[in-house]
């Protein structure tokens, strides 16, 4: 039988009996298959990419190919729905990741015994220790086929760069010769095009239209964060089928699946902060048509596969068009009509600085490290490093990943050593790729105001040159949505984020890694569980609290309107359904260098309303770091300079001694959580019964 009527068999057992190759995917299979060639695939979702390699495997697996088709996913999501698919073409296929490590000693086995068709790892597997030195290396001598999918991902100039994915550059060079290689992405413009297929080495880059003919696309400005989510609570009900809903954040996806759901709707949040459990009953559900939609963050951008997901709203834009041609390709592929909104907000350029903000860090921050793994002749874990150097946990592990394929360092068992070979701080392609980031803000800000043709406006983001007027959208057709909100429903938004109160859970441990403390926190020096007014990325109180916290925020006294939220707080803590086990008897603010007006107004007027003690302030020493500002250390090192760093006047002491009941310990942000913490530790010592925190805001 001729290759190419094999091809369209297995096809057909993966997708129907009518389904037929596509020029360019039989293309890439014949290169792949015939050619043993490396292949690029740059092609919009829904094409079929997942249909080249599975088809590919099994034509080279006819062949005799000695080992399995090893596949490099970036999320498990993908990696269950890949599973299923391959199934149905009589193909074998296991997947090595975090969520199945019982499974790991069995599936080598079946590798070993030429029982695997396909095997599927996350990017992390490449740079895990004893993967990279034990598994990886075989694995690489006897691979029939390797797939990177989602291939951007490799580039740092593409939208969803990650560190990991560089390691493929080691996994390519150990590769037997004549081993086909195919990489496959939808959202990819030129730049990343020709990174990705100069990695790849002699690649055949196939690039077809990303037209998307069953995608109708429009933009509605609503006015604020309530009338947004009024609008989303009234006119869901009208979009096609199922569908996904994304924010921006965590806390924005949490507050508007709670929301929907009082509005009698049947959804479910998703984030990376939910445990893989839960994330993978959400997304059968969504599957089965259980739920009319999924909240979800960006985690759920490249790993669902549902093909008859009827819309995709966003409410807040991406930071780049790229990104938001990606997300909203997981609607209408098996479909005729999707709808695709976009509800941009006026804080999402505030979010997209934040991001932004945890990129590579600067040299004087990476050189410490460095100096720190070879000044101590052995491997330092993360949690090691951190006292070293003021980076949050997940950017010093970001460094250090593309340090680890630079060459500079190296993981192995217990951390991170230095290898001491020359590395250079590439600042120039640093700058470039941050100016690039901005550039493509800066065309996101163009799509929302854009009068012409947005599918046409995507596809030239990414340097499709076939982009032409989609004739369906809002620029070319006129709005097929109305904007209006009824009064009934923007007053249930406004009443729902016009609720008041988040928890602050007291910390428990210090630090690991620090002399000057350690171990558990003793339970006479805890704080008990606090109450801010809300956090700084909620999508009701964040605005106005970014107002008063920020990090440009002018200081003054705290208005009527936040001092009327401070009071139904506090109400509802000393009643609701998890109220403080006793009333507070007094008031100690924490002096504040930044907003000192803020605070200080603040706790006088909880002591006046409440009628409570105002014992005074805890002054910060001179070498206690800014209050307040946003502060982003690792928990290390912002302990390391808190301790000791605040002062207990001698007026304060006494009052303290004299109080019987809680003090109510007032500051204007929570950030790491640490001044808090050892505040709440040194009122302890200095005689408090019990600390209440309380603050205006928590960041996040």
């Amino acid at each position: 039988m001729r290759v190419r009527e094999r091809a369209e068999e297995i096809l057909r057992r993966l997708a129907g009996h009518h389904a037929r190759l596509r020029e360019d995917q039989w293309r890439a299979i014949s290169a792949l298959v015939e050619e043993k060639r490396r292949v690029l695939c740059v092609q919009r979702t829904g094409w079929g990419k997942s249909a080249v390699y599975f088809v590919a495997t099994a034509l080279l697996r006819a062949q005799g190919s000695t080992g399995p088709t090893v596949i490099v996913s970036p999320l498990l999501a993908l990696m269950r729905n890949q599973v299923e698919a391959a199934e149905r073409a009589g193909i074998k296929a296991r997947t090595i990741n975090s969520a199945n490590l019982d499974d790991w000693d069995a599936i080598h086995a079946d590798i070993a015994a030429g029982d695997v068709d396909v095997l599927l790892i996350s990017p992390e597997r490449l740079n895990n220790p004893d993967f990279r030195d034990n598994v990886l290396p075989k694995l690489a001598s006897t691979t029939g086929l390797l797939v990177v999918d989602e291939a951007h991902c490799v580039s740092d100039w593409g939208h969803d760069f990650r560190p990991d994915y560089r390691r493929l550059r080691t996994f390519l060079a150990e590769l037997p010769p004549g081993t086909p290689v195919l990489a496959t992405t939808a959202t990819a413009n030129q730049r990343v095009t020709d990174d990705v297929a100069e990695q790849l080495g002699d690649a055949l880059v196939l690039r077809g239209t990303l037209e998307r003919d069953s995608l109708r696309l429009g933009v509605l400005s609503l006015e604020s964060p309530a009338a947004r989510l009024a609008w989303l609570g009234e006119h869901l009900d009208t979009l096609p089928g199922s569908g996904i809903v994304y924010t921006l954040t965590v806390a924005a996806a949490t507050e508007t699946a709670e929301f929907l759901r009082q509005r009698g709707y049947s959804v479910a949040s998703y984030s990376g902060q939910a445990d893989d459990a839960a994330r993978q009953q959400a997304e059968q559900d969504l599957l089965d048509n259980k739920l009319k939609a999924l909240v979800a963050t960006s985690a759920l951008g490249m790993g669902f596969d549902k093909p008859d997901l009827g819309f995709v709203v966003h409410l807040g834009a991406p930071p780049s068009p790229i990104a938001y041609y990606q997300q909203v390709g997981r609607a209408g592929r098996a479909v005729k009509n999707a709808e695709v909104l976009l509800l941009p907000g006026r804080e999402d350029a505030a979010i997209w600085r934040y991001f932004a903000s945890l990129a590579f860090p600067p040299e004087q921050q990476v050189r410490e490290v460095l100096h720190a793994l070879d000044a101590a002749g052995r491997p330092l874990s993360t949690q090691a490093l951190e006292p070293m150097v003021d980076l949050r946990r997940t950017r010093l592990e970001m460094m250090l990943k593309v340090l680890d394929v630079d060459g500079a360092v190296r993981r192995v068992r217990g951390g991170w050593v230095a290898t001491g070979e020359p590395w250079v701080y590439d600042t120039a392609r640093l700058r470039r790729v941050a100016a690039a980031r901005e550039k493509e803000q800066d065309s996101m800000r163009e799509y929302v105001a854009t009068t012409g043709c947005r599918m046409e406006f995507l596809r030239r983001s990414l340097d499709d040159p076939g982009a032409e007027p989609c004739g369906r959208c809002d620029g070319c057709a006129g709005a097929f949505v109305t904007a209006e909100v009824s009064a009934p429903a923007l007053a249930a938004a406004n009443a729902f984020l016009g609720r008041a109160g988040v928890d602050i859970a007291p910390k428990k441990l210090w630090p690991t890694g620090l002399d000057e403390v350690r171990g558990k926190i003793s339970a006479d020096d805890q704080a008990a569980p606090g109450r801010a007014v809300g956090r700084l990325s909620d999508l009701g109180w964040g605005g106005r609290l970014r107002e008063l916290v920020g990090t440009d925020a002018p200081d003054g006294p705290v208005p009527d309107d936040i001092t009327g939220a401070v009071v139904e707080v506090l109400k509802d803590w000393s009643r609701g359904s998890d109220p403080w086990a006793q009333r507070p008897v007094a008031v100690v603010g924490i002096a504040s260098r930044r907003r000192p007006a803020l605070v200080g107004s603040l706790a006088a007027r909880i002591a006046e309303i409440g009628r409570l003690r105002m014992l005074g302030l805890v002054e910060p020493g001179p070498q206690a770091p800014p209050s307040g500002g946003g502060a982003r250390g690792n928990s290390a090192q912002r302990v390391r300079a808190l301790h000791d760093a605040f002062e207990i006047g001698p007026e304060l002491a006494a009052a303290l001694s004299a109080v019987d009941g809680p003090v109510l310990l007032v500051d204007d942000l929570v950030d790491s959580g640490w001044t808090m913490t050892l505040v709440s530790r040194a009122l302890r010592a200095a005689g408090a019964p019990a600390v209440l925190p309380f603050a205006l805001a928590v960041a996040g």
